[in-house]
């Protein structure tokens, strides 16, 4: 099974929390409503210091990802 790099999920427990998935490495899931992110990997200091600029572009993507799912539900 395929699965696509982001995921939309939501859960009644968390009424206003939006939660993207990120399914590739680096995995995460970030709550759009605080920015909250929970890194579903573990990583040394080195891997840390690389991955600063790279998790910049990642939490832009999920948010663009966002954006373009919620618009195909207004459409």
């Amino acid at each position: 099974m395929e699965i696509p790099k982001f995921l939309f999920g939501d859960n009644t427990d968390y009424p206003s929390a939006i939660f993207i998935i990120h399914t590739e490495y680096p995995r995460f899931i970030i709550n759009l409503e605080n920015d909250e992110v929970t890194w579903l990997e573990e990583f040394s200091r080195e891997d840390e210091k690389e991955l600063e600029a790279e998790a910049r572009d990642l939490f832009e993507a999920a948010n663009a990802f966002y954006d373009r799912e919620i618009s195909r539900y207004e459409d």
